[in-house]
């Protein structure tokens, strides 16, 4: 079994798609390592407003950030676009902490998260925490991804 975690969007997205390094939980982790991104099913028009514009503002505060960067929209990240309610990715996770220079840290326990990889989406019902998916269920998914 493969360790999963499910995201809501467009967070699960901007994990894989646009530099997010942290994900806020309001509980700790042990857990080292990659684990797969399950993108939930719910997710309301404001909610994915109120994401995007903290999005951009955490985008634009990255020391490296480029000011052509291009719209979180024209990126894939339109609410229409988003998939939902099953495996998008994996994501190593290296460290749990209570405070981080990140712009994506807003408090509690943030899991600090590198090397994104996107997978192709495998639809799959998400749990609360970290739960198992079977390595089988991802055939469509190269081995190196995993």
């Amino acid at each position: 079994m493969l360790p999963c975690l499910s995201i809501r969007q467009p967070w699960a997205s901007l994990i894989l798609k646009a530099g997010k390094d942290i994900e806020n939980r309001d509980w700790p982790t042990k857990r080292r390592g990659r684990v797969l991104i399950h993108a939930s099913k719910g997710m309301t028009r404001d909610e994915h407003e109120d994401a995007i514009a903290f999005a951009v503002d955490a985008i634009r505060a990255r020391p490296k950030a480029d000011a052509k960067t291009t719209t979180l929209r024209e990126l894939g990240f339109a609410f229409d676009d988003l998939q939902r309610g099953g495996i998008v990715g994996s994501v190593e996770i290296v460290d749990c902490v209570e405070f981080s220079d990140s712009p994506w840290f807003v408090g509690g326990y943030g899991f600090v998260l590198r090397d994104p990889r996107p997978l192709p989406f495998v639809p799959w019902k998400g749990a609360l925490g970290f739960f198992g998916v079977p390595r089988a269920a991802l055939v469509a998914a190269t081995p190196d991804v995993i």
